[in-house]
């Protein structure tokens, strides 16, 4: 997807855009005891954010350089969408949503930050309003949603994990950009039969 604006500093805001990986639960704000455990304690390395509709089709993908965190996704999100989207279905939400909307809550105002259906079992200190299973209860079209549609993606992008570890930052890109276009290619095919009924 192409930069649509650039993301401003937060000169307010003294942590703002520095590695929010290393954090204390709790003490920015975000209480999430799973956000804590998943990516402060097991200290990720840097790998590939997707962007996926719900249909597994990648909008767009960001290379990570240290482990991913909420500025890694609030950043992609505000440089490259025109309009922000109305759901952002993501495991961490309940830490996103604030982040975001501390920083651009203009842009992100109808936004809603709703956790998946399979990592909110996780998530036992977080409000259910963070829960994508508390809007589909009133919401039939999001009830239908396929909340997973992430993980399937992401669970394709392993296939090419292994060979790019050994490939030049601009090769990698490359390579993972290729994937993805095949990818989105072979998903289209499949919607394009299965709404045709064959």
């Amino acid at each position: 997807m192409p930069q649509v604006r650039e993301r401003p500093k937060y000169k307010a805001m003294p942590h703002d855009g520095k590695i929010d990986r290393n954090i204390v639960s709790g003490s920015d704000g975000i209480g999430c005891n799973k956000y804590f455990a998943e990516y402060s304690s097991q200290r990720y390395t840097g790998g590939i954010l997707g962007f996926w509709c719900t249909h597994g089709v990648c909008l767009g993908f960001h290379c990570i350089p240290e482990g991913e965190g909420r500025d890694d996704v609030f950043s992609a999100l505000y440089t490259r969408w025109k309009v922000a989207p109305k759901y952002v279905i993501y495991d961490f939400a309940c830490a996103l949503g604030p982040y975001c909307m501390m920083r651009e809550a203009e842009f992100f105002m109808d936004t809603h930050f709703l956790i998946d259906k399979f990592h909110s079992l996780g998530h036992k200190s977080c409000s259910a309003a963070c829960f994508l299973s508390t809007y589909a209860a009133y919401d039939p079209q999001l009830a239908a949603v396929n909340s997973s549609a992430a993980e399937f993606g992401n669970s394709g992008l392993k296939r090419i994990r292994k060979s790019i570890r050994y490939m030049s930052q601009r090769h990698a890109i490359i390579y993972i950009h290729r994937f993805l276009c095949l990818w989105n290619r072979q998903r289209r095919l499949r919607l394009t039969k299965t709404s045709a009924g064959t």
